[in-house]
Formats: structure tokens, sequence, C-alpha cells
């Protein structure tokens, strides 16, 4: 018998593309000197970061809005919270800084996510037991 009345209809898949509508993104970052034991305030830490800002943008760049969630004076690192569109401008300007008060330093960016939680944990630095 055939059964060419039979035919099957080839499957059909949808591809969808969220963009993503979060407002703000998170930004993990520690700031390392080449000298240890360097110390440094909330305060200076957000200008450090402003005049990386105004280096790289100039002055319209050092108003761009950003917030220091959370720093940690003893390692150096915070968190960050940025709107989404201006990621890559905060992002660019804490990779080219490299110097404050004439002290070699750089940022090392930790962790992005859209989600403040995602940064609550890392997995690279997870222990199992």
């Amino acid at each position: 018998m055939r059964q060419a009345d039979q035919r099957q209809e080839p499957a059909a898949y949808e591809r969808l593309v969220y963009k993503n509508a979060s407002e703000y993104h998170y930004m993990k970052i520690s700031l390392i000197f080449e000298k240890e034991g360097k110390r440094l305030e909330a305060a200076f830490f957000k200008q450090l970061i402003i005049s990386a800002l105004r280096d790289l943008y100039g002055e319209v760049g050092a108003a761009f809005p950003f917030d220091v969630l959370k720093f940690d004076e003893a390692s150096l690192t915070a968190i960050l919270r940025v709107y989404s569109s201006g990621l890559v401008k905060l992002w660019s300007a804490l990779t080219l800084l490299g110097s404050y008060h004439n002290e070699s330093c750089a940022v090392r960016v930790t962790q992005v996510s859209p989600f403040l939680l995602a940064l609550s944990g890392n997995s690279r630095e997870l222990v199992l037991n």
C-alpha cells in the first residue's frame, strides 16, 4: 500500500528574539593598583570614574549618570548601576583608565548583568563540597 496521500507537513519553527527591556545594567568591578595596600574612599572612587569618563568623552561624558551602589574599601570592589544605553560608554572609560594620582592602576570588570541579583554569586568562585 502506498501512503502518498498521508504526507506529513514539515515542522514549523519560529525563532523569537527578545530585546532586553531592562532600564539598567549592573557592573561588578575591582580597582587594581600596581602597588598593593592602596586605600580609597567611596567618594574618591566615584571621582576616579568621573575623571575616566571626562578623559575619554570630555565634559559631556563627565556628566554621564551612574551610581555606585556598593563599595568595599578593603578590596576596592564596587557594584555600579548604569543606564543600559550608556553601558558601553562606561565600560570603555573604565577599560582605558590607567592611573590615579600618578600611580598605575587598572579596572577589572568581573560581572555585568541587567539583573542585580545575578551579581550576588559567581560560578567561577563556586566551591562544591
